[in-house]
C-alpha cells in the first residue's frame, strides 16, 4: 500500500490536520506539516498509542461488562377493510462498560495533592490550637483579676461596716452619760422642783453632746460611703461575670456549630479524576477533612466506629459525612445549654430564631452576636427581558410582588400576579423602587446575525441616486414622474391620486435615477416617512397656483428628519394664476431657503403637462447626487429595505425591496422583520422577471413566508435555518408585545369607560391590498374618534377577505372594510346568512367619510329649545274644580296645544312646564295664531296674574355630526 502524507490521512479518517498530527506526536512519530508522509510503522505507533490510552492494547487485562435489555410491546394497527391486527415489537438495547487501569503519574499527582492537603490540615489545626490555649489564658487571667477586684471590694466594705458600728456605739454610750447626769441633778433639789416658777431656757448643750452628734453623723457618712463602694464594687463584678459567661458562650457555640470540611487551597490545576471504576488509592482518603478531627492523621476515619449512617466511599475514595451526624447535641454537655443566653435574659438573649434578613442568624444564637442591621437600602441591577411577568419582575428585585402590584397602581395601571409587562414599564417600576434596569437581551438569536451575514471585501462603487417625490395631494407629483418614464401611472390609480409607493428607476441619457413615489394624503403619514428614511435626495413639489399646503410642511419635516438634501420643483407654472414669488416666500418660512437667496435647496419651475424645466430638475438632481458622492457595495450579499408589501392571491406574499447594497439573486435566503424564505422569482417595476439587482435597483421578490411589516430591513443570509430561527424568535417577541400592550390597552379603556360613563364604539375589519394602505386606513379610522363614539380596529391584515374575517365579524359584531380587496364566493355566502355588513372602497376619502357618517349616526342627538309665540295674559278667571284660567291674546306667533310654556312676571321666570287645555271660545283647539285671543291653563299651577306673559316653545332634537 502507497504511503499517504498526513492531510491524505487526516481526510480519510474524517478528523482535522491538527487533531492527527496532536496524535502523531502523542505516539512518539515527529509529523509537523500536513505534507509530511506516514508510513506503516507511524500507523502502527499511532494504533498502540490509541489502544493504550483506551485500554484495549495487547495483553491488557480488559474488564467489561455488558448489559442488555429487551423489551416488547404491542402495537395494534387497521387494516383498509376495517380489521385490526397485533403487532408485536420487540425492542434489544445492549451495552458495554469497561474499566480502565489508572495513570501512574495522575496517582502520582493525586497522592502528592492529598500529602499537601493533609500537612496544610494538620497545620491548620495547630494554629487553631495555640489560638485556644491563647484564648483561655486570657480567659483565666480576667477571671483572676475579677475575683482580686471582688475581694479588695468586700475587705473596704468590712472596714466601712466596722467604723460605722464603733461610731454607733460611742454615741450611745455619749448619750447614756448625759442621761445619768441629768437624773443626778434633779435628785438633788426636790424642793426647787415643787416651787411653780417659769419654764426655764433649754441649757446649751455640752461639747460632749456635740461631739457624740458630730461622731454619729460621720459614722452615717461612712455607711453610707461603704454602702455605695459595696454597690459599685457588686455592679463591676456582675459586669464582669457577664462578660465571661457570654465569652463562654460564644466559644462553646463556636464548638457546636457542625464540622466544616477543609480542603486544600489550589495552588495548581488539579489532575483529572480517575475513571469511575477504578478504585483510588489509599492516601487519597486523607485529601480531606473536618475541623474537629484533620484529615491525613493515621487510624482516623471521617466519623465515629459506632455511626451506622455514616456514608459509603464514593468512586474518589474519600468519606463524605453528612451534616446531621457531626453536628454537636444539647445531650452532650449541660454546661453548653447552661452557659448561652435564651429569650428574656438579661445578656440580650432576645434574638432567637430570625430568617435570612436576619442577618443569619440561627436558633440558639446568643444576643451578643455581631450582627448589624443594614442603615442603607440595597441596590441591585435588574436585567429586563422584551417581556416580563409581575412575578418575575418582584423576584429579580428580591421584593414581594403586592409591592410591584401597589407601584403600578400607583402609576395607573390595574394588574395581575401573572400580567406580562413591557419592557419600557418593567424599566420605570425598578426605577421607582429605587433599583439600576438594564435592557436584557437573553437567548437573543439576533446577537450573532452578524456572523451569518456574509460581508463581502469588494470594494465601494458608485451608485445611481435614490429621489423620493414628496408633496401635497393633488400637486402633480406623479404627473411629473409620468412624464419622466413616459408612461400613464396616476391614470392607473383610483380617483387619481397616488395610495401606494411606487418604486421605479429611469435610464436617463445622464445616468440612472430611482425614483419613489409617495401618497400626498394626510393618513400616508408613515409611507412619507418610509421614503424619507430609504431616499438621497427629496423633490419636494409645491403647485405654484395652490402654495405651501399641510403635506407640504410634513414632507419638509420627514426630509429635514432623515437628513436629506431637497430639491423643490414647483409644478403648474403654465397656468396663469402661478406665482413662483409667493411659493418662494412660503418655504422661507419653513426654513427652506432657495440658492438665490442664499440656501442650499435649488428652486426648479416645470409643468408635468408640457415638461417645462424638466431638464433641469433631473440636472439638478444628478448635480446634488455628485456632491453627495453615493456609493455602496455592488459585489456580495445584499442589503435593503421593504417599500411595500402585499398579498397576492395567486402569488402568495409580495414584497417591493429597495435594494441598497449587494446583489440580490434569485434563490438567495432573505429575511426581512419576522418573514424570511428564498427568492423564487424577481420581477422590475414593468413585471419582466430578472436574475439579479444591483444597489438603488427596486424589484418585486417572491417566496416569503408572510407579508412582512412595510419599512423592515431585507438582509441575505448564509444559512437558512438560522434564517428561520431568527423569524420565529421575532415572531413571538412580537406576540408578546403585542399581548402585554392589549392587556394594559383593556384595563385602561375599562377605568376610562368607567370614569365616562358607557362608550359606543364601532368595530371593524380592515383588509387592504398593500401593508401602506392598511396601516394609513387604520391611522385614518383611530383619528376619527371621540369620547362618545370610537372606533375598535378589531382585525386589520393584508390579503382578500376570506371566511375567518367573515366569522370575526360575526363574533364581533363588526363591519368588514375591503380596500382595494374582495370577498371570495363562499365568504360572501357567509356575510349574507350571518348579515355581516361588507364595505368595498378604492379611494380612501370615501372609506373614511362613510365610516365618519356612521359614526355620527351613532352619536345621540342635541336637544334644542326653540320658541314658538308669545302670549299676554290679559284677565283671570277662577272656575270651581278647575282652577284659574287665562284669557289671554297671542302677541307674537303661535300657540300649540302640545308646547310647552314658561310664565314670566316682569320678565322673570316663575314656572315652567306644560299647557293643560287651550281653547278658542268654548271649542277645543290645537293651535293659535298671532293676532287671536284664546283661554288655556296651565297644569299643576294657578298663581296667575294679569299682565304676566307666557313664552311658548317646543324642544327638537337635531342630529349631531364628527
Amino acid at each position: 500500500m502507497a504511503s499517504k502524507n498526513v492531510g491524505e490521512f487526516a481526510a480519510e479518517l474524517r478528523m482535522s490536520e491538527r487533531t492527527l498530527l496532536e496524535q502523531l506526536q502523542a505516539a512518539g512519530v515527529e509529523k509537523h506539516s500536513a505534507s509530511d508522509l506516514v508510513t506503516e510503522s507511524d500507523k502502527a505507533k499511532l494504533l498502540n498509542m490509541l489502544q493504550r490510552a483506551h485500554g484495549s492494547a495487547d495483553g491488557a487485562e480488559k474488564k467489561k461488562i455488558t448489559l442488555t435489555r429487551r423489551q416488547t410491546s404491542e402495537i395494534k394497527q387497521a387494516d383498509a377493510t376495517g380489521k385490526s391486527r397485533t403487532i408485536q415489537v420487540e425492542v434489544r438495547k445492549k451495552r458495554t462498560f469497561v474499566q480502565r487501569e489508572p495513570d501512574p503519574a495522575e496517582l502520582r499527582a493525586a497522592q502528592a495533592a492529598a500529602e499537601e492537603a493533609a500537612r496544610q490540615a494538620r497545620e491548620e489545626e495547630e494554629r487553631r490550637a495555640e489560638a485556644a490555649r491563647i484564648e483561655a489564658e486570657r480567659l483565666e487571667a480576667e477571671r483572676r483579676a475579677a475575683e482580686e477586684a471582688r475581694r479588695k471590694a468586700e475587705e473596704e466594705a468590712a472596714r466601712a461596716e466596722a467604723a460605722r458600728v464603733e461610731a454607733e456605739r460611742q454615741a450611745a454610750e455619749e448619750a447614756a452619760r448625759l442621761a445619768a447626769e441629768r437624773v443626778a441633778t434633779q435628785a438633788s433639789a426636790p424642793e426647787a422642783a415643787a416651787v411653780p416658777a417659769p419654764a426655764p431656757a433649754p441649757a446649751p448643750k455640752s461639747d460632749a453632746v456635740v461631739a457624740a452628734q458630730a461622731a454619729a453623723s460621720a459614722a452615717n457618712a461612712a455607711a453610707a460611703a461603704a454602702k455605695a463602694a459595696e454597690e459599685e464594687a457588686r455592679a463591676q463584678a456582675i459586669a464582669r461575670r457577664r462578660a465571661v459567661e457570654a465569652e463562654v458562650a460564644a466559644m462553646n457555640r463556636m464548638l457546636s456549630q457542625p464540622k466544616r470540611v477543609l480542603k486544600a487551597p489550589e495552588k495548581a490545576p488539579a489532575p483529572p479524576p480517575p475513571p469511575a471504576a477504578t478504585p483510588a488509592p489509599a492516601p487519597a482518603a486523607q485529601a480531606e477533612g473536618t475541623l474537629h478531627r484533620p484529615a491525613g492523621k493515621p487510624g482516623e476515619t471521617a466519623a465515629k466506629p459506632g455511626d451506622k449512617a455514616a456514608a459509603k466511599p464514593g468512586p474518589g475514595g474519600t468519606k463524605q459525612i453528612k451534616q446531621s451526624q457531626v453536628a454537636s447535641t444539647w445531650s452532650d454537655d449541660a454546661a453548653k445549654k447552661r452557659a448561652i443566653k435564651t429569650r428574656g435574659d438579661s445578656a440580650g438573649g432576645a434574638g432567637g430564631w430570625r430568617g435570612p434578613k436576619g442577618g443569619g442568624r440561627h436558633r440558639g444564637d446568643s444576643g451578643n452576636s455581631n450582627f448589624n442591621a443594614p442603615t442603607e437600602p440595597v441596590v441591585r441591577e435588574v436585567h429586563i427581558p422584551e417581556t416580563i411577568t409581575v412575578a418575575d419582575l418582584a423576584h429579580k428585585m428580591s421584593v414581594k410582588a403586592a409591592e410591584v402590584i401597589k407601584m403600578l397602581m400607583k402609576m395607573g395601571q390595574m394588574v395581575t400576579i401573572n400580567q406580562v409587562l413591557d419592557q419600557d414599564t418593567a424599566m420605570i417600576i425598578v426605577e421607582e423602587m429605587g433599583h439600576k434596569a438594564f435592557a436584557a437581551k437573553l437567548d437573543d438569536p439576533e446577537s450573532d446575525l452578524i456572523g451569518h451575514v456574509a460581508e463581502s471585501d469588494a470594494a465601494a462603487e458608485p451608485r445611481p441616486p435614490v429621489v423620493t417625490i414628496m408633496g401635497h395631494v393633488d400637486h402633480g407629483k406623479t404627473s411629473l414622474l409620468d412624464y419622466i418614464r413616459r408612461t400613464k401611472v396616476a391614470s392607473g390609480e383610483a380617483g387619481g391620486i397616488t395610495q401606494h409607493i411606487g418604486a421605479y428607476h429611469v435610464e436617463t441619457p445622464r445616468g440612472i435615477i430611482t425614483f419613489l413615489d409617495t401618497p400626498g394624503h394626510e393618513a400616508f403619514t408613515a409611507m412619507r416617512a418610509r421614503g424619507a428614511k430609504a431616499t438621497d435626495i427629496v423633490i419636494l413639489v409645491v403647485a405654484a397656483d395652490d402654495g405651501v399646503m399641510p403635506q407640504t410642511k410634513e414632507a419638509i419635516h420627514h426630509a429635514k428628519a432623515a437628513g436629506v438634501p431637497i430639491v423643490v420643483a414647483m409644478n403648474k407654472i403654465d397656468k396663469p394664476e402661478a406665482n413662483p414669488d409667493r411659493v418662494k416666500q412660503e418655504l422661507v418660512a419653513e426654513s427652506v431657503v432657495p440658492e438665490e437667496y442664499g440656501g442650499d435647496s435649488p428652486f426648479v419651475a416645470v409643468s408635468a403637462k408640457t415638461g417645462q424645466g424638466v431638464d433641469d430638475l433631473l440636472e439638478n438632481i444628478l448635480l446634488q447626487a455628485e456632491v453627495l458622492e453615493l456609493t455602496a457595495v455592488k459585489e456580495g450579499p445584499a442589503k435593503g429595505l421593504v417599500i411595500e408589501a402585499r398579498l397576492d392571491k395567486g402569488r402568495g406574499p409580495v414584497a417591493t425591496v429597495l435594494v441598497q447594497s449587494g446583489t440580490l439573486k434569485r434563490g438567495d435566503t432573505v429575511l426581512a422583520g419576522s418573514s424570511f424564505g428564498k427568492v423564487r422569482a424577481m420581477l422590475d417595476e414593468a413585471g419582466k422577471a430578472i436574475q439579479s439587482a444591483g444597489p438603488s435597483i427596486p424589484v418585486e421578490i417572491q417566496g416569503l413566508t408572510e407579508v412582512p411589516p412595510a419599512g423592515e430591513e431585507v438582509v441575505v443570509l448564509l444559512d437558512e435555518r438560522k434564517a428561520r430561527e431568527i423569524a420565529l424568535f421575532r415572531q413571538g417577541k412580537f406576540r408578546d408585545v403585542k399581548l402585554a400592550k392589549q392587556q394594559a390597552a383593556k384595563l385602561e379603556n375599562m377605568f376610562e369607560q368607567m370614569g365616562e360613563g358607557e362608550v359606543k364604539t364601532l368595530p371593524l375589519i380592515i383588509k387592504a391590498d398593500v401593508q401602506g394602505s392598511q396601516e394609513a386606513i387604520v391611522h385614518a379610522m383611530n383619528k376619527l374618534s371621540t369620547d362618545e363614539v370610537r372606533v375598535q380596529v378589531v382585525h386589520a391584515a393584508v390579503g382578500g377577505i376570506s371566511e375567518s374575517d367573515v366569522n370575526l365579524a360575526t363574533a364581533s359584531k363588526a363591519v368588514v372594510i375591503g380596500f382595494n380587496t374582495r370577498a371570495d364566493t363562499s365568504a360572501r355566502k357567509l356575510a349574507e346568512n350571518n348579515g355581516v355588513d361588507i364595505r368595498y372602497y378604492n379611494i380612501i376619502y370615501d372609506a373614511v367619510d362613510e365610516v365618519k357618517a356612521a359614526m355620527s349616526g351613532m352619536l345621540s342627538p342635541e336637544k334644542r329649545e326653540q320658541v314658538i309665540g308669545t302670549v299676554e295674559i290679559r284677565q283671570v278667571f277662577h272656575v270651581p274644580k278647575i282652577g284659574a284660567v287665562a284669557g289671554c291674546m297671542v302677541t307674537d306667533g303661535l300657540v300649540k296645544r302640545n308646547a310647552s310654556a314658561r310664565l314670566l312676571r316682569q320678565n322673570v321666570v316663575v314656572w315652567t312646564g306644560d299647557l293643560d287645555s287651550l281653547k278658542r271660545f268654548k271649542d277645543d283647539v290645537k293651535e293659535v295664531k298671532q293676532g287671536f285671543e284664546c283661554g288655556l291653563s296651565l297644569k299643576n299651577y294657578s298663581d296667575i296674574q294679569e299682565g304676566d306673559q307666557l313664552e311658548i316653545f317646543e324642544t327638537i332634537e337635531v342630529a349631531r355630526t364628527l
